[in-house]
């Protein structure tokens, strides 16, 4: 029995080395998994340059040229710089110091977010951070377009959309669908200014979107601007 113990013993103590390895196996996997994951979040959203903001038409040329426009080009894209500078002048922060943006709302509710649609999926602009925050993967611009009762298909031949919603319950009804057209505004001026073609809407599948990024009953998409450049 002696002479198999030393036998025993090894075999004890490959187990365990078995064990040990195992375990530190499975940490490691674990950590790639992990890894991975972050890097895949943070491969889905978008940090977007830092907004110029000057240079456009003056003021009143962009007012006294402001049109609709629903024929775009589809094969021409929206660089990421005029998507930051589009978003922010629709409602981003221009006032840093106090956190005021460039579409007043009532009472400073600051109850309207802009979701940005295009050929990669659905995003919210965060305005403190300037990026985009993917909600939806995938194309989902017939949501934008209309329901199965109406549709306006040259919303699909624009590269993005923007659609804005308000948080009713931050606002009211009134003063939110209010704010919501103020910022729409804000995106005409913009797109006249710097060369893109836009038209405001009403049009879209207004549930389908809520149920699309999981926004409750209070948070009404009121208006969408497909955007892009006209042919």
């Amino acid at each position: 029995m002696v002479r198999c113990l030393p036998s025993f013993a090894s075999r004890s103590l490959s187990w365990n080395v078995n064990k040990n390895q195992i375990k530190m196996n499975r940490k490691i996997l674990m950590m790639f998994a992990v890894i991975a994951t972050a890097i895949s979040i943070h491969a889905q959203n978008i940090e977007l340059p830092s907004p110029q903001k000057n240079g456009g038409l003056p003021i009143n040329q962009a007012l006294a040229e402001r049109h609709s426009e629903r024929e775009f080009n589809p094969d021409k894209t929206i660089s990421l710089q005029t998507v930051s500078d589009l978003l922010w002048a629709t409602c981003g922060i221009n006032r840093v110091e106090s956190g005021m943006r460039t579409n007043p709302t009532a009472r400073n509710f600051q109850e309207i977010d802009a979701y940005w649609f295009d050929s990669t999926g659905v995003y919210l602009y965060d305005f403190k951070e300037n990026a985009l925050i993917q909600k939806a993967e995938g194309d989902y611009r017939n949501l934008v377009a209309g329901t199965s009762q109406f549709k306006q298909d040259f919303v699909i031949e624009a590269p993005a959309s923007i659609v804005l919603v308000s948080d009713t319950a931050k606002a009211g009804l009134t003063c939110a669908l209010i704010d919501a057209g103020i910022a729409c505004e804000n995106i005409n001026l913009f797109c006249t200014g710097n060369g893109l073609a836009t038209v405001p809407r009403m049009t879209m599948d207004v549930n389908g979107i809520q149920q699309l990024l999981s926004l409750p009953e209070t948070s009404l998409p009121v208006l969408n601007n497909p955007v892009g450049y006209a042919k």
